[in-house]
């Protein structure tokens, strides 16, 4: 270490006495920091896909999973290029004047057909990352959102409805809603605060979950006289498995949302971050076991991602107590909705309303009364928590009405309870081979 400070002072004193502009190699080199930490946490974000497929697969019945690991790959590829097509310029259109609508895509040409004019050095996003980052990294959360659809509404909904939902969801709802705080807009502007999305990204994505489990009803046979029945799911190993995975991804979800390497910050939204997740699991736990009076697996893994959508909107401008206080109310929150949606008859397959519409909401209004910025105030986050989740429920409601007296969006009932894995696919997710 005392070599390479030797090195490294020369080569300083070298520069200065040569005349070089050290501040602009220092920004260039800050750039380059910030713009590896921001791709880093994109591949993170990226890898939450796989979290999600796992905890759906595992929580759905086996003779499901293709049809449900089919969905979790589509959802990213065409999340992905309907946020690059539309989204994109939906959600950052630069408004003059905060407002609520501003189609302006100037950028469109330039990102499709001029691409050497994309704006890559220091001077974009003070340093903190490119033009190309910015969208990969915007792209990865428009596609979360719709992917928290997919669980809800597992097991019997058409393939071709949902994937429709998702291209208009993640275009044009899903950004709209952004644009209205990251994007500059009138929420931003009232001083509503969502750090990295516990509204913007999880509870709207909860809404049309909830929109979708509402309209396409139940599963067969899921509610008997009164009773919830349990439908068990193809494989714990591979809901905790996902659960791990989307806990992992989520240091790139709030830690890249710092949209700089700052290292105070960063570590601190990480820290905050693990401790909602650890406090949720808890939460979960505890009132798993003074519900259902068992040790319930379930509810522990709902309550980890509880308390990571919990802890989103506020990661940065709270303390680690704070983290934990509101991190094991989402693990509470969790297991108290799953038993109302239940008795509701709303049949949630992963638990998707819960943890990210319910508890985005918890996690939203804890920024009002946990933030250490006296300018974050309950009822600012109140009203964008209604006007966020009113926009959302809606517009998912129509888009779901609207295909379902077209097209429809349930599957038959023959297919429903032979699985849709043989119907649709032809290959089932577990096949034993006996050799004869």
């Amino acid at each position: 270490m005392k070599g390479d400070f030797t090195i490294l002072t020369q080569v300083s004193v070298e520069n200065i006495t040569q005349g070089v502009d050290f501040s602009a190699e220092i920004i260039q080199n800050t750039l380059t920091t910030n713009n590896l930490w921001m791709m880093l946490s994109t591949a993170l974000v990226f890898i939450m896909h796989l979290g999600f497929a796992g905890v759906e697969a595992g929580f759905g019945q086996a003779k499901n999973t293709v049809n449900i690991l089919f969905k979790n790959t589509v959802t990213p590829i065409i999340g992905i290029v309907s946020y690059s097509l539309i989204g994109f310029f939906l959600m950052y259109p630069g408004f003059e004047v905060p407002g609520w609508l501003d189609f302006d895509f100037s950028g469109w040409n330039m990102f499709w057909f001029k691409p050497e004019e994309a704006d890559v050095s220091a001077g974009y996003a003070d340093a903190g990352y490119t033009y190309w980052t910015d969208f990969l990294f915007q792209a990865m959360f428009a596609a979360t959102a719709a992917t928290i659809v997919s669980g809800a509404i597992a097991e019997r909904v058409k393939l071709g409805a949902y994937l429709l939902f998702t291209v208009v969801f993640v275009a044009i709802v899903y950004p709209l809603i952004g644009s209205w705080k990251w994007g500059g807009g009138a929420l931003d502007a009232m001083g509503f605060y969502d750090f990295a999305g516990s509204t913007l990204v999880h509870s709207v994505g909860g809404w049309g979950a909830l929109a979708g489990v509402i309209l396409v009803g139940p599963r067969i046979g899921k509610y008997v006289n009164g009773k919830a029945i349990d439908k068990p799911g193809a494989s714990v190993p591979l809901a905790v498995i996902g659960v791990f995975l989307l806990w992992l991804g989520w240091f790139g979800f709030n830690g890249g949302s710092v949209l700089s390497a700052d290292p105070a910050l960063v570590s601190l939204v990480l820290v905050t971050t693990c401790l909602g997740a650890c406090a949720g699991g808890l939460g979960g736990f505890l009132a798993a076991y003074f519900v259902f009076k068992r040790l319930d697996l379930g509810m522990v893994l709902n309550g980890v991602l509880a308390g990571l959508v919990g802890i989103t909107a506020g990661a940065d401008v709270i303390n680690p107590i704070s983290a934990l206080i509101i991190g094991f109310i989402a693990g509470i929150l969790v297991v108290l909705s799953a038993t109302f949606l239940d008795r509701m008859r709303l049949d949630d397959v992963v638990g998707a309303v819960s943890v990210h519409l319910t508890c985005g909401i918890w996690g939203t209004l804890a920024v009002g009364l946990f933030s250490n910025n006296p300018e974050h105030t309950f009822l600012t986050q109140l009203l964008g928590v209604v006007i966020c989740g009113a926009t959302a429920f809606f517009s998912a409601f129509i888009i779901f009405y609207l295909l379902k007296v077209t097209m429809g969006i349930r599957v038959s009932e023959e297919h429903e309870r032979s699985g849709l894995d043989s119907h649709e696919h032809g290959i089932r997710g577990y096949t034993i081979v006996y050799d004869e």
